[in-house]
């Protein structure tokens, strides 16, 4: 054992063979995938979420027929989704209303994230359906990510990691109060 360390030695074992790599730890990953299949209906978080305040649930912004909040498993900073109240899975189960309602408050999130982060486009579009990578797939939800020019570096294509320089409740608190600054304009 290393003095005034207990254990060090005997737990070094655990970090694997030395070699020229860092390691980002991102335990609070295990989470999303420990959570297994789809929820019930009952267990929805994008059902459970409005009935929430909105700094509990990360809710940015709330509207009529649909909310935005922030995606808990974020690909990038800023990452928000955009869900219509009523539980259906698929974009043409969605009313007139709910649609208009989507695509207004997608264009609103835009211009908030642009004007927060100064960030140089987007990723905008919906999962339908498990087979096609939806993580709840039994509830809509449209992804708004942001993306930055010097964004582009080997930790998303080599190492299979995104490095996040935000925690979520910043995130929400930034975007939230820029919301009501540009609702008033």
């Amino acid at each position: 054992m290393t003095e005034g360390h207990p254990g060090v030695e005997d737990a070094a074992h655990l970090a694997g063979v030395p070699d020229e790599f860092q390691r980002l730890w991102t335990p609070h990953r295990m989470a999303y995938i420990e959570s297994g299949p789809q929820p019930h209906i009952d267990e929805c978080p994008f059902c459970w979420a409005p009935q929430q305040d909105d700094e509990t649930s990360l809710i940015v912004a709330r509207g009529t027929h649909a909310y935005v909040l922030l995606n808990l498993f974020p690909y990038n900073s800023g990452h928000l989704l955009v869900c219509p109240y009523r539980h259906i899975p698929l974009y043409d189960d969605a009313t007139v209303e709910e649609v208009a309602e989507i695509g207004s408050l997608t264009q609103t999130a835009m211009r908030v994230v642009r004007a927060s982060s100064r960030n140089d486009g987007f990723n905008i579009g919906m999962n339908q359906g498990a087979v096609a990578g939806a993580g709840i797939a039994g509830h809509l939800h449209q992804h708004i990510v942001p993306r930055w020019a010097q964004d582009s570096n080997f930790f998303p294509i080599i190492a299979r990691t995104k490095a996040l320089p935000q925690v979520l409740g910043d995130v929400r608190k930034t975007l939230a109060d820029a919301w009501l600054h540009a609702e008033s304009h």
